[in-house]
């Protein structure tokens, strides 16, 4: 069976070295090249055609930014940021690179590593990504679940009389570009509150929040336990790292619980608070990602009245959680991502505005 091929990107001889070392010790992954900078990684990405790229983010002649989104646009392949960069200004070029397609991100080996623990992940990431081509086409086995249904404007306009009270989002791999389409297609008046759940790994999600209130006129902040959901009409509230983000009361409540799929904060947990609290009344919206995260809870809205959307196979990076929705039934609409932020602003009542049908 032939190996995952993989194109090592970074610039220090010797971390570069060790990142090699660590690949050729499972027989399933091959190096096929090593680039110093962006400019060299774009041309061997163009001739080696790797199945995966790990991508330092500061590098000389080009940067890790610059490289990513060039790779993406030209010769789309799955992209693992592998970053010591946690300053401020560098995380916001590593949620910039999210943004632009890379999948996921790593720290850098910090060397003083009791166990193996890290060269394991790194292993496990370098596959997992490698696969996504191939879980982003499961069209033929989910036959009428995978394609797309949009809801007509008088479905929407219908679904905006039901007094909808909050929107919740969930996103994982790919999910910092769709995110950041969404509300920049809500208008600047959208009524609602949106609670917001993101899957990122640490130390990198300590900024995401601060970055991203950046990127639309929407505020956006981590949650505080005990915020009432009321006061935070139009504002993004996003699920800290490490902390489940439920709703109880009406208050925003944090909590350190179980992770649920390998996963705090988790989606499932956020969707099912809502369906219990708002019952009818809740919107949620699942976006692209690996495994299954979201999709249980999708159903629980649904089942309780709320209004549910899933992202679109076509539009995901990866089809994993919106694909696991459509086939339990969660979705009530499966929309392109171009069509999810003004779906939602016409469910809040600005169907004339926003709405593109």
């Amino acid at each position: 069976m032939a190996g995952i091929r993989v194109l090592v990107v970074e610039d220090s001889v010797t971390v570069r070295r060790y990142l090699c070392e660590v690949l050729a010790t499972d027989r399933d992954l091959e190096v096929v090249g090593e680039a110093s900078d962006g400019k060299r990684a774009i041309e061997l990405c163009q001739t080696l055609r790797p199945d995966v790229v790990t991508m330092d983010m500061m590098l000389p002649v080009m940067t890790g930014l610059g490289a990513t989104e060039y790779i993406m646009a030209h010769c789309p392949t799955p992209i693992l940021i592998v970053s010591s960069s946690t300053n401020r200004g560098e995380l916001f070029k590593t949620y910039e690179a999210l943004a632009a397609g890379a999948l996921e991100v790593l720290e850098k080996p910090q060397g003083d590593e009791t166990d193996e623990a890290w060269e394991r992940r790194f292993i496990a990431t370098v596959k997992l990504i490698s696969r996504v081509r191939v879980i982003t086409h499961p069209r033929a086995r989910l036959g009428a679940f995978g394609r797309t249904q949009a809801p007509s404007s008088e479905e929407l306009v219908s679904s905006a009389r039901q007094r909808r009270q909050v929107v919740a989002v969930g996103a994982s791999t790919g999910g910092p570009g769709a995110v950041v389409e969404i509300l920049r297609a809500l208008p600047a008046s959208f009524p609602l509150p949106l609670l917001l759940v993101l899957h990122i790994a640490e130390p990198f999600g300590t900024a995401f929040a601060d970055w991203l209130d950046g990127q639309a006129p929407h505020r956006v902040s981590y949650a505080c336990d005990g915020d009432v959901i009321r006061d935070r009409a139009g504002e993004v509230i996003m699920a800290p790292p490490e902390f489940h983000l439920v709703v109880r009361g009406g208050r925003v409540r944090l909590t350190a619980d179980e992770e649920r799929h390998s996963c705090r904060p988790s989606v499932d947990v956020l969707f099912e608070s809502i369906a219990r609290e708002y019952g009818p009344a809740a919107v949620a919206c699942l976006l692209t990602g690996m495994g299954r995260d979201g999709a249980a809870g999708l159903l629980e809205v649904r089942r309780a009245g709320g209004f549910t959307i899933a992202q679109d196979e076509a539009t995901s990076i990866v089809y994993g959680m919106p694909r696991e929705a459509a086939i339990l039934g969660a979705a009530e609409s499966i929309l392109p991502l171009g069509e999810i932020g003004p779906a939602l602003a016409a469910i809040a009542g600005h169907p004339r505005e926003a709405y593109r049908a």
